[in-house]
């Protein structure tokens, strides 16, 4: 059966690493908008932050499914997939500071023992870290949907799986996430070479797609 096979696991074991990975980095990015609020308004800015990258997984989870079967499209995806990995490689240069500004806000603990929980952010109101979660879910769910479906190919409960999973860690255990990838670096970079791995197979695969229409409109 597919679900045993080989190919369906290791699919799945990929799409198990994106998701530790995409869910932490996305939890950084959350606790580093509310850590600029009073602590009494953190918790709200972190559920709407929850709210809107489940909503937005499931949303670009039922497009990028069918985009993905359109001739092109795979290739595009993978290129893009491609700018993802840059750009997740320069936010895991974030500075330490900024990291653990982020990871205290979500865990409203203080881990740098300056007896203040995310205190050096910069100030700001609700409205406006709402606003800058909202804008950066956009992105990280595509991202995270793209990844996860690259990694998952024509295994369809790998991705159902991928996106329960993908919610799950971003509702309840994004502060542990973001707090084991602040303390372990090398599990952000290996999750980092999985997606660059799944970006370029998906580049080669859309590629061999698109060549013979390409052959064919030169001949």
């Amino acid at each position: 059966m597919d679900i045993f096979s080989a190919a369906s696991l290791s699919a799945l074991l990929q799409v198990i690493a994106i998701d530790l990975v995409l869910a932490g980095d996305n939890a950084i990015v959350i606790g580093l908008a509310a850590a600029g609020l009073p602590s009494d308004q953190r918790k709200n800015a972190i559920l709407i932050g929850v709210i809107a990258a489940t909503v937005l997984r499931i949303l670009f989870a039922a497009v990028t499914v069918k985009l993905l079967a359109i001739v092109g499209l795979l290739l595009a995806g993978g290129i893009l997939l491609l700018w993802v990995c840059w750009k997740m490689y320069r936010e895991l240069r974030t500075s330490q500071a900024d990291e653990e500004e982020a990871t205290e806000a979500l865990s409203n603990s203080d881990l740098s023992g300056d007896n203040v929980v995310a205190g050096k952010a910069p100030r700001k109101t609700l409205g406006q870290a709402a606003l800058q979660i909202v804008i950066a879910d956009v992105s990280m769910s595509l991202d995270n949907v793209l990844a996860v479906a690259g990694a998952a190919r024509d295994h369809f409960w790998v991705l159902i799986i991928g996106l329960v999973l993908s919610i799950g860690l971003m509702g309840l255990a994004a502060s542990f996430i973001a707090r084991l990838l602040h303390r372990y670096r090398w599990i952000a970079y290996v999750g980092l070479l999985i997606i660059l791995y799944v970006a370029l197979d998906m580049v080669y695969r859309g590629a061999m797609e698109v060549w013979p229409h390409v052959n064919n409109a030169v001949s």
